[in-house]
C-alpha cells in the first residue's frame, strides 16, 4: 500500500453562515505530483491554511505522515516537514537571492545566529546554496537585491527558500501567477524538476503548469470535492469541464471520490 503523508479528514471550514470548506477528505501520497483545481471561490486558499495552520478548521482534522497535526501552529508544521509557497511573493527585498538561502539554510541546520557572516566561513551553507541558486536558475542574479529581480525570479526564489527547508510536503499556491509568459518556462521546468521525494500539492489557475506537472488531481467546488483522479480523468470529465465552461453547476452534487489515482 502506498504511504499517505498527508491527509484530511471531513474538514469543514465556516465563517459565519458561509461554508468555505465542505467536508474535504484528502489524501496526498508520498512522492506525488497532486494538483488541486477549481474555479475561483472553490476555496482552494481556504484548504491550504486549513493544511498549513493558518486557519483552525471549523471541524473535521489534518494528518501528517499519520499524526495528527490539526491543533498545530504553522511554525511546528513547517519543522515537521510542511512547506508552503504563497500567490504573493512573501520576501525579503533588500536581502538578495544568496543571502536569502544563506538565511533560510542556517537556520534550518541551527546556525541561524551566524547567517551575516561570509559564506566561507560555512561550507556546507556556501555548498547548498550554490547549488540552490543553480537548481532554481538564480545564479547570475545571487548578489542582487531581490526587490530589483524579474517578477519570474522572484517565483523561483521562493519555491527556492521553500525547497531550502527539506520539506516532505511542499504546498505550491499558484507559482505562475501573475508571471509573463516569457518567464513562465522556468517555472514549469523548476516545478517539473522538484525533488521525487518531496510530496507537491499544487494549486493553479494556468493548465498548462497543471497538466504538465500533476499525476493526480483534486477539483473543488464550492468548497467540497467535485471528483479526483488521473490528469486524463478529470480532463474527460463533463462536470469538470462544465465548471471550466462557466455552465449550469445546478443539480451537481460534489461527489465523495473513492479513487485518489
Amino acid at each position: 500500500m502506498t504511504d499517505v503523508v498527508l491527509q484530511t479528514h471531513r474538514l469543514v471550514k465556516r465563517f459565519g453562515g458561509i461554508v468555505a470548506t465542505d467536508d474535504v477528505s484528502l489524501r496526498v501520497e508520498r512522492g506525488a505530483r497532486h494538483a488541486l483545481i477549481g474555479p475561483n471561490g472553490a476555496g482552494k486558499t481556504t484548504l491550504i491554511n486549513l493544511l498549513t495552520g493558518v486557519l483552525p478548521p471549523s471541524s473535521g482534522r489534518v494528518e501528517l505522515a499519520g499524526r495528527d497535526i490539526t491543533g498545530m501552529a504553522p511554525h511546528r508544521r513547517v519543522a515537521l516537514g510542511l512547506v508552503r509557497t504563497f500567490q504573493i511573493n512573501q520576501l525579503f527585498s533588500s536581502l538578495t537571492p544568496l543571502q536569502s538561502l544563506a538565511l533560510v539554510v542556517s537556520g534550518r541546520i541551527g546556525a541561524a545566529g551566524r547567517w551575516w557572516q561570509p559564506l566561507g566561513r560555512n561550507a556546507a551553507v556556501a555548498a547548498e546554496c550554490e547549488q540552490l541558486l543553480e537548481r532554481f536558475h538564480l545564479t547570475e542574479h545571487a548578489n542582487q537585491a531581490t526587490r530589483q529581480l524579474p517578477y519570474g525570479k522572484r517565483r523561483l526564489l521562493e519555491i527556492g527558500l521553500a525547497v531550502a527547508l527539506k520539506p516532505r510536503v511542499l504546498l505550491l499556491d499558484e507559482p505562475a501567477a501573475g508571471v509573463p509568459a516569457a518567464e513562465r518556462q522556468d517555472i514549469l521546468a523548476t516545478v517539473a524538476a522538484l525533488p521525487q521525494d518531496v510530496s507537491v500539492l499544487l494549486i493553479e489557475h494556468d493548465m498548462d503548469v497543471v497538466f504538465s506537472f500533476a499525476k493526480s488531481m483534486t477539483v473543488l467546488v464550492n468548497g467540497a470535492v467535485l471528483t479526483e483522479g488521473t490528469p486524463e480523468r478529470i480532463a474527460a470529465d463533463p462536470h469538470v469541464k462544465a465548471v471550466y465552461l462557466g455552465d449550469s453547476l445546478a443539480g451537481i452534487r460534489p461527489a465523495r471520490a473513492t479513487a485518489h489515482g
